[in-house]
Formats: structure tokens, sequence, C-alpha cells
């Protein structure tokens, strides 16, 4: 009997885990104030407040440590102040797991990226890097303004250190160079995306590095989708339908590879971000316009810009 009884609660549990729907590439990454609020004490969760350090200090979620993009994940190679390197690259696997250690990742934990101060883009960039190394994280839609303004609380109280417990990291294959971008740039199935603000994109303002190369245009065969089109004022993702709507006009379809860059390769994430909420591929140009110009490779303006 009691074999019965245990073989008829599997069944009820099977059943009701089929009815279930399974979770959208958005609901996978993308988590609401409400939900945070419900797991904010969950054992395994780690939450990294992005943004200015001020804004944390003034006041951040219970139990949120502050990471510096340049100073905690991301290699700083101060070519924006030489005109020689990148002023950003992913860091070495080896280097990357012990950045993570210190603030208190490891292997079972889950991750929430959160942004401050109205600027989505270094969040995001944490949120591929942890993608990246294997770990995966979600971000809060609309960050620390939504958390307050669904009448949550924030502390100024910092979380004692932490270190995590990782094993070496299995980074994903989701970093590219020119070499690739160029050689993909009018393949079926990719669509290289330039996130920067259309100015650079059509040869208006010159891009490239503060003190080094700089060239008017974009990476020829790229198409210009920029990276703050996917928020609305309130840092608040837009819909699935609005995303869409975006790279359809662009000519993305359903399914292609997004690679995307930008400046630095920060606010390449941001499209990159909205693009697996639809659940394309994507890849990242790490070095990004500024290392195109520095190797003088060809750039390209729209012909009704140029007449100009």
């Amino acid at each position: 009997m009691k074999s019965l009884f245990v073989a008829l609660a599997f069944a009820g549990s099977a059943a009701l885990a089929a009815a279930q729907p399974a979770a959208t590439p958005r609901e996978k990454i993308v988590v609401t104030p409400a939900w945070l609020a419900q797991h904010l004490h969950d054992r395994n969760l780690v939450i990294l407040h992005v943004g200015e350090k001020t804004t944390y200090e003034a006041g951040h979620i219970p139990g949120a440590r502050f990471v510096s993009l340049t100073d905690d994940l991301a290699g700083l190679a101060g070519g924006d102040r030489t005109g020689k390197g990148l002023s950003l690259e992913m860091l070495p696997p080896d280097v990357l797991r012990d950045r993570l250690t210190a603030l208190g990742i490891s292997d079972s934990s889950r991750v929430i990226v959160y942004e401050s101060d109205d600027w989505w883009s270094p969040s995001t960039r944490v949120v591929f890097t942890l993608d990246y190394a294997g770990l995966g994280a979600a971000w809060l839609d609309g960050g620390l303004a939504a958390w307050k303004a669904a009448g949550n609380q924030t502390t100024v109280d910092v979380p004692a250190a932490q270190t995590g417990k990782l094993s070496p990291l299995k980074t994903k294959p989701l970093v590219v160079d020119a070499g690739f971008v160029g050689q993909h740039a009018h393949t079926p199935s990719f669509a290289i995306v330039d996130a920067r603000a259309p100015a650079f994109y059509d040869g208006i303002q010159p891009g490239g590095q503060r003190g080094g190369p700089r060239k008017l245009g974009h990476i020829p065969g790229a198409v210009s989708a920029p990276f703050d089109a996917f928020t609305d004022a309130e840092t608040h993702l837009k819909s699935p339908e609005d995303i869409k709507a975006i790279f359809d006009k662009i000519g993305v379809k359903p399914g292609d590879t997004i690679v995307a860059y930008c400046h630095v390769g920060q606010q390449a994430t941001g499209v990159l971000f909205a693009a697996r909420t639809l659940g394309h591929p994507v890849l990242l140009y790490d070095g990004s316009f500024q290392d195109w110009v520095q190797r003088d490779l060809p750039v390209e303006i729209p012909p009704a810009k140029k007449d100009k």
C-alpha cells in the first residue's frame, strides 16, 4: 500500500510539473521587484548593485554587494587615458573566478543584478560576464528605482565580506574578435548590430578612442539598434513585442545570431540582453569600435548621410 501511495504521489507531482508552462527566455533572466522581495532571504541568493558608489552608500537593496564594473569584473587597460590598448576587456578566466568568489558567488548561487542611476548598460555587462563565466544571472527589471517604487525598503548596511566557492570556470564561447565580425558581416543567420547612438553609426560623430585614432561611420554590414532603445524612461525593459519590432525593423529574423558592438563593449551588452529575452543566440565583439579603429579596418557611412 505504501508503494502505491508513493507511486500516486510521484505521478501527481509529475502531472503538476507537466501542467506548469515552461519559462520563457525572458522569465529566465528577468525578475521583478515582487519576486526579489519574496526571495530576498533565500540562502543561495547573491545580489549585485551596479552603479555609483555614492548611490549604494545612500541606500541599497538589503544584502546587496556593490560592484564596480571596471574595478571588479572587467579589465581596464588604460586605453582611454593613453590612446593605446583597450578600455574594457573580459578578464582571463582564472582572474575572473577570483573576482567572483570575492563577491560571495559560489557554484550554487542564484545571482541577481540590478542597476542604479538610470544607467542600465553597466549592469547588463555584469549579467553578460556571469553568463560568459558559465554561471548565469538574472536582471532586476527597473533596478533600484523600481524596488523603491514598489514600496520596498533599502539599507545603508553593508553585508559582511564573504568568499564564495567556485569550481574552475567553464566559460562559454560568447566573445568574438574583429576577424569573426568581418567574416560574418554578410553571413545569413548572423546580424552585426551597432549599439551606439545613431550619430556615431551615421558618421556624424567620430568613434574610436579618446586620445587615439578615431573614424566616422560603422563596421561594414552592421545595422543600427541603439542600446537605450530597449528600455523605457524608467529603465524598465520594453515588452517582447516592442523588442521584436526593433529587431524586425533592422532585418533581424527570429533565431538569428546577434553579434553586437559599441564603443568599448558595454552598451552592446544591453542589445544582447534584450536579444536573449527573445531567445536569440548572442555574441559580443568585446573590443568593439575602439578595437576596429585601432586595427585601421574599413568603415562605412550610410549614403544619405555621406552626401550631406
